[in-house]
């Protein structure tokens, strides 16, 4: 079992930055996926970002695809989202996700049955 910690998450003004850290211990997948999902109040979850095992792929939703990036530290377990120029809308909570690599495709990277594991999530508020 994997499990995720995630932080940085907290309270930022409109058109700020955040990192967030999500870090696995545990069992991890020999060849893993590592994913961010967030949940805005009274919507669904959805897809932000992932990026493949060796760092190499990385994926985003067209909602922040201008204003985020992914990166991993793999001797450190630890995968990261830079968010910037961040918007009321993005207030949620965000959650680190992940899944063996093996059973992904490009279409269905945002797929959120194919991730295993899922941290506790961590909030971020956009506000002035």
């Amino acid at each position: 079992q994997v499990q995720l910690v995630e932080s940085g998450g907290g309270l930022v003004q409109p058109g700020g930055s955040l990192r967030l850290s999500c870090t696995a211990s545990g069992r991890t997948f020999s060849v893993s996926i590592m994913g961010w999902f967030r949940q805005a109040p009274g919507k669904e979850r959805e897809f932000v970002a992932a990026i493949t095992d060796n760092g190499g792929t990385t994926f985003h939703a067209d909602a922040m695809k201008s204003r985020s990036t992914i990166a991993k530290e793999n001797d450190k377990n630890t995968v990261y989202l830079q968010m910037n120029m961040l918007k009321p809308d993005d207030t949620a909570v965000y959650y680190c996700a992940t899944g063996n690599q093996n059973l992904f495709t490009k279409g269905t990277i945002g797929t959120e049955s194919l991730y295993a594991s899922w941290g506790q999530g961590t909030q971020v508020t956009v506000s002035s």
